[in-house]
């Protein structure tokens, strides 16, 4: 007789790094503590706007020594590294998305590029001042036939992506290529550039800190807000949903 194996429910909690895990390192690494010898079912994945170097350089001056998430997102959705290595089958949704010919259009307007690392095959990013430039911008991306979405975000900073990315779309990329439903995916934040994550999971955690941005929009029915901020505030969250048991 054949004895019936369990296969563990996995849930995938991705989390935003800035203001959402930093801002106390005593909890982060309380956090990652609990998740390793505590949360064997919980997969973690970062989800950041920076570009992946400067992620890294964060996991390396900030971290605890043994951190090591099961993916990290960046390029606001436009790269994944799953176990270390670029996910493929995530950059082919971008191979034929013209980055090239968008960034030399937007230069050719007579604004600059930014420096290399903050670009990716599936963004397109730019310092254009002021909200009217933007405008100008995109109605001449929009004229020239180009197929893409934008975010214009503190004075200057304007990025053209695929209408593929973007940090929810790579979550349910991911969830999808890990096999784990909607329903046991949990976003952590603190902004409303979180929002879209929040909005695409099946539950969400805010954290203390988080801008009145974030907690105004935020889906009421799927989200909790923590008393605790940065990484304990995703702690709470995380017993507050059972993923993790109530400290002894």
């Amino acid at each position: 007789m054949n004895e019936e194996i369990d296969t563990p429910e996995y849930w995938l909690l991705v989390s935003d790094i800035d203001d959402t895990l930093t801002g106390n390192r005593e909890d982060l690494a309380r956090l990652w503590q609990r998740l390793n010898t505590q949360g064997p079912n919980v997969k973690l994945a970062l989800n950041s706007s920076r570009p992946a170097e400067s992620v890294d350089k964060t996991l390396a001056e900030y971290f605890p020594a043994d951190f090591q998430p099961d993916a990290i997102i960046t390029g606001l959705g436009t790269e994944i590294r799953l176990g270390g290595y670029w996910m493929e089958s995530w950059r082919r949704q971008f191979a034929d998305w013209p980055d090239e010919a968008i960034r030399k259009r937007v230069t050719g307007l007579g604004f600059q590029a930014h420096d290399d690392i903050f670009q990716t095959g599936g963004k397109a990013s730019f310092a254009v001042p002021g909200q009217e430039n933007a405008e100008r911008v995109l109605e001449a991306l929009r004229r020239d036939g180009f197929d893409f979405k934008f975010i214009f975000s503190g004075e200057s900073d304007l990025d053209i992506l695929a209408p593929a990315a973007g940090k929810d779309a790579a979550m349910r990329h991911l969830a999808g290529h890990l096999k784990i439903p909607r329903e046991r995916t949990v976003a952590a934040g603190d902004s409303g550039n979180d929002l879209a994550l929040f909005q695409a999971a099946g539950r969400a955690i805010a954290v203390g800190n988080a801008r009145p941005e974030l907690l105004n929009t935020m889906p009421s029915d799927t989200s909790y807000h923590a008393r605790a901020n940065h990484a304990a505030g995703v702690l709470e969250g995380l017993i507050e949903y059972g993923l993790l048991p109530e400290a002894e």
